[in-house]
């Protein structure tokens, strides 16, 4: 099974007043397990950054200035994706960008359908408990200590380990079949043995089963 973690980072709050993406990170999942597979890249939004949004990821225009606008890396980014299932924290919010793009070149957009939304499965889990990615590290206890700025690799490397403790987490005890062997020591195996229990019928017992027997009509053994 095949799942793609995914984040962005972007130019705004809102794709639809002119806000773009200045980045994207996914990191592949294979039956639940990172694979090694990653997908990064800084794009050109081709506009001004606010500072607002400066402040959170730290992406100048100067620094996005000689990287690939999204018209670039269009076709590689869906082609990474395929058609698997996009795990994303808050996903309207990314799919909302994504899909921006997307239309703006052509290309097919996403589906929300295709998506496991993390800050849902969050609030269900939790209700009530704040559900961002940095709350939800400390409550699993995931290092985040090097996100001081939101980085979309980053934040998909640490939602990936997020989503897997949303799904039960890891079992780090358990051992399947084959990985041990048991060493036994039959001479503490009898010293600690119990006593065999009596389970012989008393005679009260087999004459009250004899008298039920005798009740019995047209019993096979009587044929």
């Amino acid at each position: 099974m095949r799942e793609i973690v995914l984040d962005t980072e972007t130019t705004g709050l809102d794709p639809a007043s002119g806000d773009r993406i200045v980045e994207i990170g996914c990191v592949e999942l294979v039956n639940h397990l990172a694979s090694g597979e990653l997908f990064h890249c800084y794009i050109n939004p081709e506009r001004d950054i606010p500072e607002g949004a400066f402040r959170v990821h730290g992406l100048s225009k100067q620094f996005l200035s000689d990287k690939p606008v999204f018209a670039d890396i269009g076709e590689a980014f869906l082609e990474f994706i395929g058609e698997d299932k996009l795990v994303i924290h808050n996903a309207s919010f990314d799919l909302g960008f994504l899909n921006s793009e997307l239309e703006r070149i052509g290309l097919p957009i996403l589906r929300l359908a295709r998506t496991i939304d993390t800050l849902a499965l969050a609030r269900h889990k939790f209700p009530g408990a704040p559900a961002s990615l940095d709350s939800l590290c400390r409550r699993f206890e995931i290092d985040n200590t090097e996100r001081d700025l939101h980085g979309a690799l980053l934040d998909a490397q640490l939602l990936a380990e997020v989503y897997l403790e949303l799904l039960g987490g890891r079992q780090p005890d358990l051992v399947l079949p084959g990985n041990q062997t048991r060493v036994v020591d039959r001479e503490a195996e009898r010293h600690n043995a119990r006593e065999p229990r009596p389970h012989a019928p008393t005679s009260e017992e087999l004459a009250a089963h004899t008298a039920f027997v005798a009740t019995l009509n047209d019993t096979i053994w009587k044929n």
